[in-house]
């Protein structure tokens, strides 16, 4: 891949961690029907926290060191990891798993807390002034299910 042109992503999914990070009601398995209400604790997200601690810090790391080495870069060329901000423990985990500085990993949660699947674009949002043209940034998330995968890009235009 032309390093001018950066621009990769790695998704996998494995629906075996189904049971330990899911709502129950809603979605393709458990759709609403006509006459349903919403509410009640089924509508809530449920999680076995040491599973889905232990596979997010996991798997998060596993494929922000893949799409690096897949795309001939190593922790030194990144600029940025933008990890899901599920909460501190784990962005403190992928970090030190993958041997990043502090300095390298974009943190917004004490701010929002964790807002799901707008995680990633409010990092953005919060650290665009600080990204420089050329910046080399990995996106890392983790989901329900369980899903989870990475992004890599270059930044390609001054914030300033």
């Amino acid at each position: 891949m032309k390093k001018d042109l950066l621009q990769d992503e790695y998704f996998r999914t494995d629906g075996s961690g189904r049971e330990f990070l899911r709502v129950l009601k809603g979605g393709s398995s458990n759709p609403f029907k006509k006459g349903d209400v919403f509410g009640g604790d089924e509508c809530f997200a449920r999680q076995d926290g040491k599973t889905v601690f232990k596979n997010a810090v996991f798997n998060m790391a596993d494929v922000s060191e893949r799409i690096l080495k897949r795309n001939n870069l190593t922790k030194h060329d990144l600029n940025w990891l933008a990890a899901h901000q599920a909460n501190k423990r784990i962005i403190d985990a992928v970090t030190s798993r993958i041997g990043l500085e502090e300095s390298q990993v974009m943190i917004n949660i004490e701010k929002y807390g964790n807002t799901t699947s707008a995680t990633l674009p409010l990092l953005l949002a919060d650290y665009e002034s600080q990204l420089k043209k050329g910046d080399i940034i990995v996106f890392a998330a983790f989901g329900g299910g369980f899903s989870w995968g990475s992004i890599l890009f270059k930044w390609a235009y001054n914030s300033n």
